[in-house]
């Protein structure tokens, strides 16, 4: 007996990539960014100085660990790029008062000039793909993204071991 599918398919008998979801995403982010990414470079940055800028931005003094998840990257990798934009003159490190040992990255005024500007350029790519949808199909993708990330941390966060150390059983 064929093992009922999981997920609805317009074909189950068709090519499995062009219709597999993380292609889909993978695919639809590379076309996305690209164009973004060159914006990014012709203002003189890379894509994780980009990424750490405006999450700093967001939320200024954060420590390396935390600001390596939001920018999605290794925290040994932002730390070798904290440093390099430490000296460029965009963040500077400071020792936190109630934890000496812990570290905390704040945006310099060059730095948060430059963050500006790629946050306004960001939101201007980030219209113009939408235009490209019809409708509110923009604004629907965009929600459904944030659910379907929101319910992909709930799992992740069900699949840990408790606090006990137990890991829950399989499903």
């Amino acid at each position: 007996m064929k093992p009922e599918p999981t997920l609805e398919r317009d074909d189950d008998n068709g090519p499995f990539l062009p219709d597999y979801l993380l292609f889909q995403l993978a695919a639809a982010s590379a076309a996305a960014s690209e164009r973004f990414h060159a914006i990014v470079r012709e203002n003189g940055l890379r894509v994780p100085e980009y990424r750490a800028l405006v999450c700093l931005n967001d939320e200024d003094g954060l420590m390396v660990t935390r600001l390596a998840e939001m920018a999605l990257l290794e925290q040994s990798r932002m730390t070798r790029i904290i440093v390099q934009m430490d000296r460029d003159g965009f963040v500077t490190r400071i020792s936190d008062p109630q934890d000496r040992r812990r570290v905390r990255v704040h945006l310099t005024e060059k730095g948060r000039a430059l963050a500006g500007r790629m946050v306004t350029l960001a939101r201007a790519h980030e219209a113009d793909l939408l235009r490209a949808m019809p409708g509110r199909a923009g604004a629907q993708l965009k929600r459904l993204l944030s659910e379907f990330r929101t319910a992909l941390a709930a799992r992740e966060h069900q699949d840990r071991p408790d606090a006990s150390g137990d890991t829950p059983p399989l499903t």
